[in-house]
């Protein structure tokens, strides 16, 4: 008994440390930031080009939080969310969904461009399932292209798509109740996965990640990223061009709750991160409660990680998402009513 008690002891304090909880934060940036106003949960950010971004968006204060920001299908969800168009000349918002007649409460987005169309995937959860809607950008409106469901989509996070019909998306849960959820989370449960969509069905291409958050894909196409904000750390998958297949080639270990990525012109990987995860449940209860943000730089073949933004979470909390393009840089949050759009000095 005295045995059993000192492993869940041992256990809880190294739960603690691998959470960040005696990390300090000195925040600091070498540019300048102002907060963009005019939505709530701005939790993924795509920024095409030097003057265009897309946003994702969803008032999830409201929704129902048991676990870091997985969603309850059974939860009712009582006001739409919206993907926006940014121009980051005018600083000026587009709602591209408001005329949608379903239930659209959007996670993570993926975008992919052919022949001048620009198609844009988005992760949605409803009050009765959880599907992948398929759009197509016309006259600045998305028009939806058709709605993907499946039993294999139990805890849809994020997305990247490789051609307009197919992607690649993270499971960030094995289990789809609250209860199974935080097991997984606390007991650092390698339970989640990433499926594979050919364009007519799902398929289980990689197991066994802690809480598998965001995806997306090198510039060449032949490298999955993905980030597992449990493990602390970003995993990098050979692809099989031919029948989309995926095989692991490395671990980078950043020690930090690492959320959504995007990459630069460069190929480095942008990462929008949570330092102190226990901070983040706190402030996922209650916005009083401030959850430091910050965004790491993943470049080069030796993966060197450099930590680009810390904020104590004064200016935004709860980071997940970072955004560059030239000297742009967006910073998106799973629960703030603003994101930042920083310019480097």
């Amino acid at each position: 008994m005295i045995g059993i008690l000192f492993f869940i002891g041992l256990f809880s304090v190294k739960t603690v440390i691998d959470a960040g909880a005696f990390k300090t934060i000195n925040p600091h940036f070498d540019g300048s930031c102002d907060s963009i106003y005019g939505l709530d949960g701005p939790e993924d950010i795509i920024l095409f080009n030097d003057s265009t971004a897309f946003v994702s968006a969803d008032p999830r204060r409201i929704q129902n939080t048991s676990s870091f920001y997985s969603y309850e299908n059974k939860t009712h969800y009582s006001k739409q969310g919206s993907i926006f168009k940014y121009n980051t000349n005018t600083r000026k918002l587009q709602d591209l969904t408001s005329k949608l007649d379903f239930e659209f409460h959007p996670h993570g987005i993926s975008i992919y461009e052919s022949n001048n169309e620009i198609y844009l995937n988005v992760v949605n959860h409803t009050s009765i399932g959880n599907s992948v809607v398929s759009f197509i950008l016309i006259n600045n409106e998305l028009v939806v292209i058709k709605e993907i469901s499946s039993p294999l989509l139990v805890s849809p996070n994020d997305l990247v798509m490789i051609d307009k019909d197919k992607f690649y998306i993270t499971n960030d849960h094995q289990s789809s109740n609250s209860m199974g959820k935080l097991v997984e989370d606390y007991l650092q449960l390698s339970k989640s996965n990433i499926l594979f969509y050919d364009g007519e069905k799902f398929t289980v291409c990689a197991k066994k990640l802690k809480y598998a958050n965001g995806i997306n894909i090198s510039n060449d196409f032949t490298k999955i990223y993905v980030a597992e904000t449990i493990g602390r750390r970003i995993r990098v998958y050979n692809r099989n061009e031919l029948n989309n297949s995926l095989e692991l080639l490395d671990i980078i270990n950043v020690n930090s709750g690492v959320d959504n990525i995007e990459l630069d012109q460069d190929g480095n990987l942008w990462i929008g991160s949570h330092p102190k995860l226990f901070d983040f449940l706190k402030h996922a209860k209650d916005k009083k409660n401030l959850s430091p943000s910050q965004v790491i730089v993943i470049s080069g073949s030796t993966y060197e990680v450099t930590e680009i933004f810390l904020s104590n979470g004064k200016d935004m909390s709860g980071s997940t998402v970072a955004a560059v393009y030239n000297k742009n840089l967006l910073i998106g949050s799973v629960f703030e009513n603003h994101f930042l759009h920083c310019i480097f000095d």
